[in-house]
C-alpha cells in the first residue's frame, strides 16, 4: 500500500490513537514506569562520575580535555533531533505517514550524527592520553557517556524498525504507541544529555 494511500485510510482515527485503547494507554504508562528505571541507572552513572572526576592521577584533567566547541555541535545536534521527533508525532497526529516518516528519517540521520561526533571526540581524548583504563575519571567518563550513546544507538535502530513498519502498516491505533513511545525514549535520551553536558562538560570547564 502506497503512503497516500495509508494516510487517506487513517482518516477516521482519533487525535491522539497512541491512546485511543485500553492496550495503548497501557504500553504508554508502562514505557514511562520504564523511563524511571532508565532515570535511575543514569543517577548511578552520574554519582560515580562525580565521586570519581577528581582521580585522573598524571592524566589530562576535565579543564585540559573538552573542547566547547565540539560539545557544543554534539548539543545542537541531539537538541534539535528531539525537535525533528515532535514534529514527526505532529505528523502522526495529523494521520499524516509521509509527514511523520519524513521528521523520523531526519531525526535518525541526526542521531547518526551525533554518534559521529562523539566518536570523533573518544578519539581526539585517546590521543591525549584519555582512555578508559587510564585513570577512574577515564574510566567513570566513558561508562557514562558510553552508556548514553549506546541509548542513542538503540533509539537509531528501533526508530528505523518502526518505520519499515508504517510503510506496511501506515497509522492505526496498534502502531501509533510504538512510534508514540519510540518518541518519548528519544526525548529522555536528550534530557540525559543535557545533564551530562552540564554535570560532565560545564563543570569539567570551570574545574
Amino acid at each position: 500500500m502506497k503512503i497516500e494511500e495509508q494516510t487517506a485510510t487513517v482518516a477516521g482515527l482519533p487525535a491522539e490513537p497512541e491512546k485511543a485503547t485500553l492496550e495503548g494507554k497501557n504500553k504508554v504508562l508502562g514505557f514511562w514506569l520504564f523511563l524511571g528505571a532508565e532515570t535511575t541507572l543514569f543517577a548511578t552513572l552520574f554519582g560515580t562520575y562525580l565521586a570519581l572526576k577528581g582521580a585522573h592521577l598524571d592524566g589530562p584533567t576535565p579543564g585540559e580535555l573538552f573542547q566547547m566547541p565540539l560539545v557544543a555541535t554534539s548539543t545542537l545536534i541531539l537538541l534539535t533531533s528531539s525537535l525533528t521527533s515532535v514534529f514527526a508525532i505532529m505528523g502522526m497526529h495529523h494521520h499524516d505517514v509521509a509527514k511523520m516518516l519524513r521528521w523520523f528519517g531526519i531525526t535518525i540521520l541526526l542521531g547518526l550524527a551525533f554518534l559521529g561526533v562523539e566518536i570523533y571526540e573518544f578519539i581526539e581524548y585517546v590521543h591525549e592520553g584519555h582512555t578508559l583504563t587510564s585513570s577512574a575519571f577515564g574510566s567513570s567518563f566513558y561508562l557514562l557517556l558510553g552508556t548514553h550513546g549506546g541509548h542513542v544507538l538503540f533509539g537509531v535502530c528501533w526508530i528505523a524498525g518502526l518505520m519499515v513498519q508504517a510503510r506496511q502498516k501506515g497509522i492505526t491505533v496498534h502502531t501509533a504507541p510504538k512510534f508514540y513511545v519510540a518518541s518519548l525514549y528519544w526525548h529522555f535520551v536528550d534530557v540525559v544529555w543535557v545533564f551530562i553536558f552540564s554535570v560532565v562538560y560545564l563543570m569539567g570547564m570551570m574545574a
